[in-house]
């Protein structure tokens, strides 16, 4: 399994920007797609990005397309979520995950995801 450690998140205001990192450590060798989900209190965890084990390919939720930006280091065996524009909807608890890319089949459904961050406070004030 990967250990996956998020940091990042804070307070900001509306319009304004944050970049979340994800690390990872453990079974890093193995292919993995990287994913950021979301969850606001008393509401579902969303799926909000994701990317390949190369970085060829990204995907993004329709709510947030434009204007965050999912992007990887595979030397440094980090994720990064660039968060612009950001709105009141925005405010969640994010996480970062990792699977296999031999496993996972649809990348916006998080039960296909085997290891999970602890998860980082976003909070955007109108």
């Amino acid at each position: 399994q990967v250990q996956l450690v998020e940091s990042g998140g804070g307070l900001v205001q509306a319009g304004g920007s944050l970049r979340l990192s994800c690390a990872a450590s453990g079974s890093t060798r193995s292919r993995h797609i990287m994913g950021w989900f979301r969850q606001a209190p008393g509401k579902e965890r969303d799926f909000v990005a994701a990317i390949s084990w190369s970085g060829g390919s990204t995907f993004y939720a329709d709510s947030v397309k434009g204007r965050f930006t999912i992007s990887r280091d595979i030397a440094k065996n980090t994720v990064y979520l660039e968060m612009n524009n950001l709105t009141p909807e925005d405010t969640a608890l994010y996480y970062c995950a990792a699977g296999p890319a031999w496993k996972i089949g649809n990348v916006m459904r998080s039960m296909e995801y085997d290891s999970w961050g602890q998860g980082t406070q976003v909070t955007v004030s109108s």
